[in-house]
């Protein structure tokens, strides 16, 4: 594709259609029922920037939404993945989606940017884990959308991880799911999450969990921002919830930061009202 064509294929896109493909950027897939939630508000949904009508119902939205990716994907902007979420009867709402050989071209051509990014078919562990990451971040974006809160700052992976130098002066990488910031009332929040799909080990957690103290060390947030973000391991349910708070409050290295309450372990179930009540927090500058 010459730049010729992408000046031509980006005017022939909507607001809409781009949205879509910096949604895949950011999250890196998403299924198609994800990117309805973002981009094909229903009735008085909240709309999300790009979005250029309602729909009366989620039928309709549904329709209008795989409407749009087929041709999108016809364009070669996007592509699916061979393995839906949910399996056959999931039905169009488990397909994943994530950009196309065009796509990744004509964003690149748009951002600037001089690497190319590859591609490929992902494991299905982290198909699911890149979707529950996204899926939280959804959240946040549905939050702000209703007025629950502000959403002053959302990065995904990579943009949110951190680098710090450790006791010894070896470079290490802190990597976060994601990174917020949300204001409610006259307090900003910070936050880094956690999706966890109960596929990892508790040692690894906990490991996990020893690097975000050494990074609370460094001070270097601390510096910028007047805190430390508060931590938030999002799990699928109660069980292993428990054992997540036991492993962090059973490690003695981390017990000063377990009752500082700087760790935090939800249910995803929990996880809206938690975003909208998040203790601690700064006030607003």
């Amino acid at each position: 594709m010459k730049y010729n064509d992408i000046s031509s294929l980006i005017e022939s896109l909507s607001e809409r259609d781009l949205s879509i493909l910096e949604s895949l950027r950011t999250h890196r897939a998403l299924t198609t029922a994800l990117i309805r939630r973002l981009h094909f508000p229903i009735g008085g949904e909240p709309r999300e920037t790009g979005s250029t009508k309602s729909h009366a119902t989620e039928m309709a939205a549904a329709v209008a939404t795989i409407r749009v990716l087929t041709r999108l994907k016809s364009h070669r902007l996007i592509t699916r993945l061979q393995r839906r979420i949910g399996g056959v009867r999931a039905g169009s709402t488990g397909i994943v989606w994530q950009l196309g050989a065009a796509g990744e071209r004509l964003l690149r051509a748009q951002h600037g940017d001089s690497a190319r990014r590859r591609y490929s078919e992902p494991s299905p562990n982290f198909i699911a884990h890149t979707l529950a990451a996204a899926d939280l971040a959804i959240h946040l974006y549905e939050l702000a959308r209703q007025g629950t809160i502000e959403l002053l700052r959302l990065e995904a992976e990579p943009e949110c991880w951190r680098t710090f130098l450790s006791a010894h002066g070896a470079r290490q990488w802190l990597k976060p799911d994601l990174f917020a910031i949300t204001a409610n009332g006259d307090y900003e929040h910070h936050l880094f999450i956690e999706a966890d799909n109960a596929t990892e080990h508790l040692p690894v957690i906990v490991r996990k969990a020893l690097q975000y103290q050494h990074y609370a060390n460094t001070g270097i947030h601390q510096k910028d921002h007047g805190l430390f973000p508060a931590v938030a391991w999002v799990v699928p349910n109660r069980k292993r919830q428990d054992a997540i708070r036991s492993a962090l409050a059973a490690e003695p290295k981390l017990r000063d930061l377990v009752a500082s309450g700087l760790f935090h372990v939800v249910t995803a179930e929990e996880f809206p009202a938690f975003i909208t009540d998040i203790p601690g927090g700064t006030p607003q500058a």
